[in-house]
């Protein structure tokens, strides 16, 4: 059996922009929403948030930036595919304040495509754990409308107070989303368990005080996460419940993409 069978369903397609080719999974109908997977990849508990999404009535496009596709979860597969996004270092900064991936200006691009065949206000972009700030630096793109930041765990937070604090999107990324959403009265969603240190207090503090009321915080109890192999951490996949708040905050980020991508 393939890992790919837990993408039974989508189309795949090869996206080619600057150096970089990736492949990506789309399903469904509506406005846009691209769903960029968490370590150690397109793993079947991202690819069932997708399917969620694609039922309430939009199109998801899952880009597999690393790892392989629809493979499950385990810690050495984890580690394995941490290593890989480690050492790709012109794709990814890990370690890095005040900058963005270079894989993220392959997203906008993707944004560009989508919102082009899914037409809609715009594009939602939901970023998980590895790639949790991806959305906001995609904000430079004027189809995204609706940037989730899902367990945004980079940069690294060991070693100093302003990597604790600190966001992978750059001070001119940062001022192009306070202005948008202010100009255009948009929003930005983040979540987190409270206790997961890799992404301390000081980070959705530093959200707060940058981005005001247009940066809605959903806080989650070690309580309300599923039981797994390792501690809550995963807000919309691994550690998702089937109802109480962690379903509520799955409920929340479906209900913004469609409030703010329906044209």
């Amino acid at each position: 059996m393939s890992y790919e069978d837990a993408l039974d369903g989508y189309e795949k397609f090869e996206f080619t922009d600057g150096p970089w080719t990736r492949p990506v999974y789309r399903k469904g109908s509506g406005p846009a929403v691209i769903i960029i997977h968490e370590m150690p990849g397109l793993h079947p508990l991202v690819v069932r948030f997708a399917d969620h999404v694609a039922a309430a009535g939009m199109t998801v496009y899952c880009p597999s930036l690393f790892g392989e596709p629809g493979r499950p979860i385990s810690r050495g597969y984890a580690a394995a595919s941490m290593l890989q996004a480690i050492c790709i270092r012109r794709e990814f900064h890990v370690w890095s304040t005040q900058t963005s991936s270079p894989i993220v200006e392959w997203l906008r691009a993707l944004a560009r495509k989508a919102h082009g065949e899914c037409g809609g206000r715009g594009v939602g972009a939901v970023g998980m754990c590895f790639t949790g700030g991806f959305a906001l630096a995609m904000m430079t793109e004027p189809s995204v409308v609706a940037p989730v930041l899902s367990q945004p765990s980079m940069p690294a937070a060991t070693g100093s107070k302003k990597r604790a604090a600190g966001f992978d999107a750059s001070p001119a990324e940062i001022a192009c989303a306070k202005a948008r959403f202010e100009a255009e009265d948009l929003s930005m969603i983040g979540l987190r368990y409270k206790s997961d240190i890799l992404v301390p207090d000081a980070r959705f503090e530093n959200y707060r005080s940058t981005f005001g009321d247009r940066f809605e915080a959903i806080e989650l109890e070690d309580k309300d996460a599923a039981p797994a192999v390792i501690p809550p951490h995963s807000v919309l996949t691994l550690h998702l419940k089937e109802d109480g708040p962690s379903k509520a905050a799955e409920e929340r980020v479906i209900q913004f993409f469609k409030e703010r991508t329906a044209g």
